[in-house]
């Protein structure tokens, strides 16, 4: 994969404090955690993203919304680089994790996507027990010194999941005969297990039913408090529930980036407007 870098004018967010449920965003804005800047992505000669700048803040919920094929999804994956697998792929530009290039020359991959973890539309359960699928990041990367650490660290993911109390008594059985809600907050617990950063979760909740998504959503807006959580999301209310700041993509380009509240009440972009009140999409 090739990297070179474009110099267009950048977006500006305008970010502001938010009014509302969260009393964090009524404090002194956070720390950047990721910095993209004129991130252009490439399958082969085709663009799929274009001119791409956004900050988004530690310990907040990021969102990602528009409608299918617009690029939210391929972005996403952009932050941890995971398109690094597809054959022709190439960026222009930069993601900056805690300020270091992503895409620089020598940068450890396998350790950007320990800091950088990824929960993926459809649930992945290995076909293991739930405890040996929690456990596989710990056993492969060496994370844990003894059992007893390994169970500790197995306990403590399955808990921040919210997954503990229903699977403490089985963790000896197949995950693979959990619900579907269940084996999605095991692959979160799989990803908290190697303590990462950010989350990065790609569309999470789109094939569970409404109680199993509830949960999915309670889970993401109380993990925002240890982790930098970005979600690509096709429900506009799951968003406006969960998120604390939104972005609308349309056809490989960041239309509007702001606070959650004024993507959905006030935006500034009439094609935002359009999209978010159902005008198309």
């Amino acid at each position: 994969m090739t990297h070179q870098v474009s110099s267009p004018t950048r977006f500006t967010t305008g970010l502001s404090v938010r009014d509302g449920r969260d009393p964090a965003l009524n404090q002194a804005p956070k720390a950047v955690k990721i910095d993209v800047e004129h991130l252009s992505f490439f399958y082969g000669v085709k663009r799929a993203l274009e001119d791409i700048s956004l900050q988004i803040q530690a310990n907040l919920v990021t969102a990602f919304i528009g409608p299918s094929g617009c690029g939210k999804s391929t972005f996403l994956r952009t932050l941890n680089r995971m398109n690094d697998i597809i054959p022709g792929a190439r960026i222009e530009g930069h993601v900056r994790i805690d300020g270091l290039d992503a895409y620089a020359s020598g940068v450890d991959v396998v350790k950007l996507r320990r800091k950088v973890g990824m929960v993926f539309q459809k649930s992945n359960p290995f076909p293991k027990t739930i405890f040996e699928n929690v456990a596989y990041g710990l056993r492969i990367n060496g994370l844990a010194a003894s059992k007893s650490e390994l169970a500790g660290r197995v306990e403590e993911s399955l808990k921040q999941a919210a997954l503990w109390g229903e699977v403490k008594d089985r963790l000896h059985e197949s995950a693979l005969a959990m619900s579907g809600g269940q084996q999605q907050r095991l692959c979160i617990a799989r990803a908290l297990a190697i303590r990462p950063d950010i989350i990065l979760m790609d569309e999470p909740a789109s094939a569970l039913d409404p109680i199993a998504t509830q949960r999915i959503e309670e889970l993401v807006y109380d993990l925002k408090q240890a982790y930098t959580i970005v979600i690509v999301t096709h429900n506009m209310q799951q968003a406006a529930r969960i998120s604390d700041h939104t972005a609308f993509f349309w056809l490989g380009r960041l239309v509007e980036y702001d606070r959650t509240d004024k993507i959905f009440t006030n935006p500034s972009e009439k094609l935002t407007e359009d999209y978010v009140t159902g005008r198309f999409g």
